[in-house]
């Protein structure tokens, strides 16, 4: 499928989103920031990635977290997974936070990020009073054997 894509004036040297291995279910989002960026512990950013896309109708795309970034320094996306939706048409940013003790030095063009696209189910609300039984009921938060 393909997916229009609008690289933007601050980001003409860096590449396209890309898949890093054949195998890959996500492309690696850049960062378009102006040199580097120091990320202190504790404190989120918004970081350019220079793209627009043009979703068309029925697919989403989920912004998420990178496994290196988060095991190595702590560095996550904090609205994971942000969604941009199919009629959006600006810059994609990418809210990072570092919940890790040091601080992390981001570069221009360094992966911060996945992009991952998704079909999308609509639905139509049916009111009800009474939904139908199942073997967990209302059971919730550990209730299927994991911790609280």
């Amino acid at each position: 499928m393909k997916v229009k894509v609008k690289k933007l004036p601050h980001a003409e040297d860096l590449p396209l989103p890309f898949y890093a291995t054949p195998g890959s279910s996500c492309m690696d989002l850049l960062a378009a920031v102006e040199g580097s960026l120091v990320i202190e512990p504790l404190k989120r950013v918004l970081v350019p990635t220079g793209i627009a896309i043009e979703l068309p109708e029925g697919l989403e795309a989920q912004v998420r977290p990178r496994s290196g970034l988060a095991l190595k320094y702590g560095i996550t996306v904090l609205n994971a997974p942000g969604t941009i939706d199919s009629d959006y048409r600006g810059e994609i940013k990418v809210i990072l936070i570092n919940l890790g003790e040091e601080p992390f030095l981001l570069q221009r063009g360094e992966r911060i990020a996945q992009l991952c696209f998704c079909k999308v189910v609509k639905i139509e609300w049916e009111p009800t009073e009474n939904l139908s039984p199942s073997e967990r009921g209302e059971e919730g938060f550990g209730s299927t054997g994991g911790k609280v």
